[in-house]
């Protein structure tokens, strides 16, 4: 197994989410652009490298053990401090499209397991993420 930073590794949770459902819409790649044009974890990263470090994760989501090992680099790739961030946006990328796919659920549940986050925290984040995008 490879290592990779911790920028791809947060991509490559957006990514993962984005492609649970088994297809990647405009609006989710969008989505990923413009958190990595717009967050402070990315000032220090190359936009033009997206495209390629999302081509990447998607590569290996091909394998036949292909989602562990993108949730294996990911955790490896992160600190403790990068792990909630990764799990936040993991469910910002969920609610993009406004509904909340069982493909994506499980996946989130995965991604918790990988980074090792404790449910309590996982649950705040889950209330926030809802909270945030809540519609009247």
């Amino acid at each position: 197994m490879h290592t990779i930073s911790h920028h791809a590794a947060l991509i490559y949770v957006m990514v993962v989410i984005s492609a649970s459902d088994g297809a990647m819409t405009d609006g989710e790649l969008e989505a990923i652009g413009r958190r990595v044009r717009t967050l402070p974890v990315f000032r220090d990263f190359d936009p033009e490298r997206l495209v390629a470090v999302a081509q990447e994760c998607a590569a290996i989501l091909q394998d036949d053990d292909g989602l562990n090992a993108v949730l294996g680099l990911a955790a490896e790739a992160l600190p403790m401090h990068l792990r909630e961030t990764a799990y936040y946006l993991a469910l910002e990328m969920a609610l993009t499209d406004t509904s909340v796919k069982l493909e994506e659920i499980r996946v989130i549940e995965r991604l918790r397991h990988a980074l090792e986050l404790e449910k309590l925290i996982a649950a705040a984040l889950e209330r926030g993420a809802r909270a945030r995008y809540q519609t009247a």
